[in-house]
């Protein structure tokens, strides 16, 4: 900070767990809510759930040891009463509320074992002089040992010593008709009574519009200037020679469809330029994207460059590689597998092959990037469910790939990342804004489409004979068990005991039971059986939620589905319907613990099929957090806007963007200064 001696250091490591390392981060700590402070309720007329501000004496101090230490005091305006309650306290705080003082407390009323009560309310000492405040009290996000006062005086401070000029040229200001950041400042920290507390608290006050307009925009303009970047960067120019790709398009025993043609087509271009590829490429279950990554892979290896594919389970992985080494070896070109469970004699000899270049592809788990591998000549690193990697993982693997070339100078490879969680259009505008997106909007003809069926726990005979004819028709089924609490102990008990439920059911059924904690080896075997038709049902955890293909699956009963989350349910719902069979999945749920949430849920995977509807519903119920996998990729979320909320916000910024960037570099870098000057942002690699 610019004066840090004025703060003690211990204060400056608090302020620093909430994001503020500079005297202008304090100006951007806006309020969670705020409290109504400026005017005072009879203690008669309040109502159990109101926040409000009380008056009165202090009539009765006690400290009650059951059934836990409390400080209980009763709060009296003429003849009527309120009680305080505090579990936690200081002998300040029991001193301050000592019988006979006047008292003002701020709080939520709800009913208690006495009466009507707030539970550690704001209080604070006053005579009959003390001037109500005037204007609305913000309440600021904090941490432990760091209070409301000291971050209100913190911020007043700021605002009255630093300058905030508008960033935003006032013709384009005017324009979108924007109030100016000065006063929507202040408004936010400070905002005076006559305001609409509804407009402030659900954010939709012109002030708070354009907080979010601002914040939208950093974000935009921070992508547009890493895509600008990127194209300064060198990577090997890999131009389609047709040879291996036509050849595998050769001998497919299906066409392209015209969607496939067309991202591959997109594909191919970048590849062919001398500056990093970063290209998302979207499809839904089933959509094919595996055909289109094997052509990417095979231009790449007709230049001479090695290919990596990661993919964040082994199971996933292990699809790939049989797939692709099915495709690829009657080509000339063998496929390496490395993962994590393989022994070291098997770990060292992938190594060594990748290492030497004596193999042009390389598929594998989080493997693939550890310090121990290295890659001859990396041009091209795909990274399938990309989502489910943390950003420095997948930064790992392209740095797998760097390296100084005498003529070239510094090349690095490029990326291909796959999902097949669709991305609503707000999210890819939003946060992929800096890649380029590419979507298999079609599936391959042949898809029968799958009904889905909503049965309570009460039917569970019923899913259970359906099952077994379904099986004795010849075609096979699936069974899923859900993560249970959290836990995978629990999950894998479920599944044991449904597997042996099942078995004793059904002697005449052959199961499978499939888990996270198998050994590979066996793990592999069961689903190789599954696959050859060799078992009729397969119990399993959700570890088959993607990248299993068995056309003769036509039955997907997932069990407990209103723990899961849409996105789950959407991929494991794809495993059926991949063959000529109608096909069906069965959403197995406790109607006596269904939640709100959990019903909105299975209402949005009954009624549609389409999974970008189904994210974008997915969007507005759970936010942008977990669908864009931040947990893991460290993704800087918005603070302020709401992507569910302000797409409208979003296209306006979007466009500005652009124009800043062209007509008004300098106000995009005070923009881009203010609001990412100390943000670690790892959108972009």
């Amino acid at each position: 900070m610019s004066t840090p001696a004025k703060i003690p250091p211990a204060t400056l490591a608090k302020l620093a767990k909430l994001g503020i390392h500079h005297r202008s981060d304090l100006l951007l700590h806006l309020p969670l809510r705020y409290e109504d402070e400026t005017h005072l309720a009879p203690i008669a007329t309040v109502q159990p759930g109101e926040t409000v501000q009380v008056q009165g004496m202090i009539t009765h101090n006690e400290v009650t040891f059951r059934p836990r230490r409390t400080l209980v005091c009763r709060l009296q305006e003429g003849d009527d009463e309120l009680y305080l309650r505090f579990l936690n306290f200081y002998p300040s705080q029991q001193k301050q509320l000592a019988v006979g003082k006047q008292i003002r407390a701020v709080g939520e009323v709800r009913m208690g074992y006495f009466g009507l009560e707030m539970v550690h309310p704001k209080c604070r000492a006053v005579d009959d002089d003390t001037p109500l405040n005037t204007s609305l009290s913000p309440v600021y996000p904090t941490t432990a040992g760091l209070s409301q006062i000291v971050l209100r005086k913190l911020i007043t401070n700021a605002l009255e010593v630093l300058p905030h000029p508008d960033t935003l040229p006032e013709s384009v200001r005017k324009r979108l008709r924007l109030a100016d950041f000065d006063s929507s400042l202040r408004l936010l920290h400070n905002p005076t009574p006559d305001i609409s507390a509804s407009t402030l608290e659900d954010r939709s006050h012109a002030a708070w519009q354009r907080i979010k307009f601002d914040e939208l925009l950093a974000q935009q303009l921070s992508m547009r200037v890493h895509h600008r970047e990127r194209s300064k960067r060198i990577a090997p120019a890999l131009a389609a020679q047709q040879r291996l790709t036509d050849a595998l398009l050769a001998k497919l025993p299906f066409a392209l469809t015209s969607a496939q043609r067309k991202v591959y087509a997109e594909i191919s271009h970048d590849l062919a330029q001398p500056h990093p590829m970063q290209r998302l490429l979207l499809g839904d279950v089933g959509s094919g994207k595996t055909i289109v990554a094997a052509l990417a892979a095979l231009q790449a290896i007709e230049n001479g460059y090695q290919v990596a594919l990661m993919a964040p389970t082994e199971i996933l992985a292990e699809q790939h590689y049989l797939k692709l080494r099915e495709w690829l070896e009657p080509l000339g070109v063998s496929p390496v597998w490395l993962s994590g469970s393989l022994k070291k004699k098997e770990k060292t000899a992938a190594a060594e092959r990748i290492a030497s270049g004596d193999t042009m592809l390389a598929i594998g788990t989080h493997a693939l990037f550890q310090q121990s591998v290295e890659f001859a000549k990396l041009g091209l690193a795909i990274v399938d469910e990309q989502h489910k990697f943390g950003v420095q993982q997948r930064l790992a693997l392209r740095n797998k790939g760097v390296a100084e070339d005498v003529a070239e100078g510094r090349n690095e490879p490029h990326q291909l990342m796959m999902s097949a969680t669709p991305i609503p259009r707000t999210l890819a505008m939003s946060y992929y804004a800096d890649l380029d997106v590419s979507v298999i909007d079609e599936l391959p003809p042949g898809r029968t489409p799958v009904v889905t069926k909503l049965v309570s726990d009460g039917r569970r005979d019923e899913v259970f004979e359906r099952v077994r004819a379904v099986c004795m028709k010849g075609q096979q089924a699936y069974w899923v068990c859900p993560l249970i609490d959290e836990s995978e102990a629990l999950q894998l008990q479920t599944a044991i005991e449904t597997h042996q439920l099942l078995t004793e059911a059904f002697p005449e059924l052959r199961i499978g039971l499939a888990h996270g904690k198998l050994p590979p080896a066996e793990k592999a075997a069961i689903m190789a059986a599954f696959k050859a038709g060799e078992l009729q049902l397969l119990v399993a955890t959700t570890v088959i939620e993607v990248g299993v293909d068995v056309p003769n699956a036509s039955l997907m009963v997932i069990d407990h589905a209103e723990r899961m989350g849409l996105a789950q349910l959407h991929q494991l719902r794809g495993r059926v319907g991949r063959g000529a069979a109608e096909s069906m999945c069965v959403l197995l749920f406790q109607s006596e613990k269904l939640s709100e949430l959990a019903r909105a849920r299975l209402k949005i995977i009954y009624e549609s099929t389409d999974g970008f509807e189904i994210a974008q519903q997915d969007l507005q119920l759970r936010g942008p957090g977990e669908l864009l996998g931040a947990r893991q990729s460290g993704v800087a979320m918005l603070r302020f806007a709401d992507l569910g909320e302000d797409e409208d916000l979003l296209d306006q910024a979007r466009l500005v963007a652009d124009e800043l960037l062209q007509h008004h570099p300098e106000a995009a870098r005070a923009h881009l200064q203010r609001w990412m000057a100390n943000k670690h942002d790892y959108l972009h690699v």
